[in-house]
């Protein structure tokens, strides 16, 4: 539940924020008479987001065993791509992403109606799209039951209103340090997600190694125990995982975490008296 709860929050704050940018340009700009057409914007590509985890989650039902576990393999794979792009795009773009927006609806008012609808439902869509694949996957990889879907349901009901807050100028945080912490929690969670795609692989036969155990401590941490639940529902803990699994799982979170974490190779040494890094970035108050 914790790590789908993540999966919302994060997720969720993303597209509560940039909805929460735009609103509050239009409010500042004079512009209150776009409102609708932003909200026909957002709503459109809600829609499209459940609409396409819909599609995912009815849509394998009627397939055969291989083919379900072939194609959620190759899902969490792409999801685990989709993520991290994401984690890293928000990490860099972060400080800039108000400048950025504003600039867009700029272009979009003075084209008309259309791109303004246009502009805010690729803003949300973007977003909303890359959380569907990336829940489904972590749900299916979490197991049954519903507090995988509670977790996510109460971290986008949260993310929600975060976004309220900020756009009333009730809560300040940095978002820079928000963005690159959970961010971290994120890239954890999504080798979990990985291990679990290769898992299903080697379930359809498209991936061999299957029976090639790296170890088992299924006794010693049962599956059905709380610690065990825990932990395949926090991390996608597997108590005994293949070979390739535990390789393909490190050979990911490794150098990803390193990538993140580590310091930003600019070619220049650092001013001796520079600041320490770490801007706030804030969503503009209501007017």
């Amino acid at each position: 539940m914790f790590s789908n709860y993540l999966i919302g929050l994060r997720e969720g704050l993303e597209a509560s924020l940039v909805v929460c940018i735009l609103v509050a340009y239009l409010v500042k700009t004079g512009h209150k008479d776009k409102l609708a057409p932003l909200w026909v914007g957002v709503g459109l590509a809600a829609a499209v987001s459940l609409g396409f985890g819909a599609a995912l989650e009815f849509g394998t039902q009627e397939l055969t065993f291989q083919a379900q576990e072939a194609i959620g393999g190759s899902l969490s794979i792409i999801a685990v791509g989709l993520v991290t792009w994401m984690v890293f795009w928000m990490k860099r773009t972060a400080r800039h992403l108000k400048a950025e927006l504003h600039g867009k609806l700029d272009a979009a008012l003075a084209m008309g109606t259309g791109a303004l609808v246009t502009t805010a439902f690729l803003a949300v869509g973007r977003e909303g799209l890359e959380t569907s694949l990336f829940v489904w996957r972590s749900v299916k990889a979490a197991g049954d039951g519903a507090g995988p879907l509670t977790g996510v349901l109460l971290g986008i009901a949260s993310s929600v209103l975060l976004g309220w807050l900020f756009y009333r100028g009730a809560l300040k945080i940095n978002l820079a340090e928000f963005f690159k912490w959970t961010g971290g929690m994120l890239v954890v969670v999504a080798a979990g997600v990985l291990a679990y795609g290769v898992h299903d692989l080697q379930e359809a036969d498209f991936v061999p190694g299957l029976g090639s155990r790296a170890f088992d401590i299924s006794s010693t941490i049962p599956p059905d125990s709380w610690y065990g639940t825990l932990l395949k529902g926090t991390f996608n803990f597997q108590p005994d995982p293949t070979w390739l699994q535990v390789a393909v799982w490190a050979a990911y979170l490794i150098p990803t975490l390193f990538l993140f974490f580590g310091p930003r190779l600019t070619g220049r040494a650092p001013a001796p008296t520079a600041a320490p890094a770490g801007v706030a970035v804030e969503a503009e108050n209501q007017a």
